[in-house]
């Protein structure tokens, strides 16, 4: 027998520390992967995706564009629609704006508004921008609308992702 004998008392509190943790451990690191690994994982940036306009077809005049794409949300994995105003300007290149309103978000249209033709409106707070996607003076909308980059794949239009409109001069 050894001298310093363990009481039931300590017994007991080491055997509760020791199971205390490992529940505490068993529900901790699942929570501690869960909050890590979207963060580890590698994204890829500038991913572009196909939609069906081909290049050809694309006018002077904005149409609607619809494209999908599957979406990855940590292991959650879903299909996403989303929309382009799509056209050529004046100098031929490809012009594709994001329909959300920098307003409030709502989604703006095309000819949207018979006062107001020729220009893309949100029917939310009457919020108005030019063809070019710039908001005009006087209006709700905060800033331009945002532009997708473009590229062309096989005849076919692709779209990445939205950032600051290239196609508005800055003030």
């Amino acid at each position: 027998m050894s001298k310093n004998p363990v009481t039931r008392r300590q017994f007991l509190s080491y055997t509760l520390t020791g199971v205390g943790g490992f529940m505490a451990a068993g529900m901790i690191l699942p929570m501690l992967r869960f909050a890590i690994d979207p963060v580890l994982t590698a994204e890829a940036s500038g991913d572009f995706k196909m939609t069906d306009k081909k290049i050809a077809d694309i006018t002077a005049e904005p149409v609607r564009v619809d494209f999908k794409y599957e979406q990855v949300d940590a292991w959650h994995t879903s299909e996403t629609t989303q929309m382009a105003w799509v056209y050529k300007n004046e100098a031929g290149d490809i012009v594709a704006l994001s329909p959300i309103c920098k307003h409030l978000g709502c989604t703006v249209n095309w000819n949207g508004s018979e006062k107001h033709p020729d220009q893309f409106f949100c029917p939310c707070h009457m919020g108005l921008y030019t063809k070019d996607g710039n908001n005009v003076p006087g209006t709700p909308p905060r800033g331009p609308l945002d532009a997708y980059p473009t590229k062309e794949k096989d005849g076919f239009l692709m779209l990445g992702t939205p950032e600051e409109n290239p196609f508005v001069r800055k003030k």
